[in-house]
């Protein structure tokens, strides 16, 4: 078998402290949170003069997990722009299995989340929405109905 698991995914933030914020009401732990520099890590990513604090995150389960890196040096590039429609090329958000899809909802936008459509139901067996959050972050949020 060539892979074993998804390990985790990768969200580079300017406000490292909303982000986690953002993802803490969503659900998810706090896991660590630290500084990574060093040769190491500047040849895995390929740049030079690496500083950067580091959060990881994972879902209650314990199989899904978010990396979190706020770079201090080199500064971080934005590839496109934080409200970027649903058909932008690229990763464009995480789908998230809830309980209660408005109670997410209503905890999430204290911490800045909008609906990107508005909350849909497929057939009889999802109610299914975007939210953006913090830095245009996009995440699914999907309620299994009976």
């Amino acid at each position: 078998m060539a892979i074993q698991r998804m390990d985790n995914i990768l969200i580079v933030v300017d406000d490292l402290d909303a982000v986690i914020a953002f993802f803490v009401e969503l659900g998810m732990e706090l896991e660590g949170r630290g500084p990574v520099e060093g040769r190491w890590v500047e040849r895995v990513i390929g740049l030079d003069d690496v500083r950067q604090e580091v959060a990881m995150l994972r879902t209650p389960d314990g199989h899904g997990k978010v990396e979190l890196a706020m770079f201090h040096t080199p500064a971080a590039v934005r590839a496109e722009s934080t409200d970027a429609p649903a058909n932008t090329l690229g990763i464009r958000r995480i789908m998230f299995a809830v309980d209660d899809v408005e109670d997410v909802i209503a905890r999430l936008r204290p911490h800045g989340a909008e609906l990107v459509g508005e909350l849909a139901q497929y057939e009889n067996t999802y109610r299914l929405c975007y939210v953006r959050g913090p830095e245009g972050i996009i995440v699914g949020l999907a309620e299994q109905l009976g």
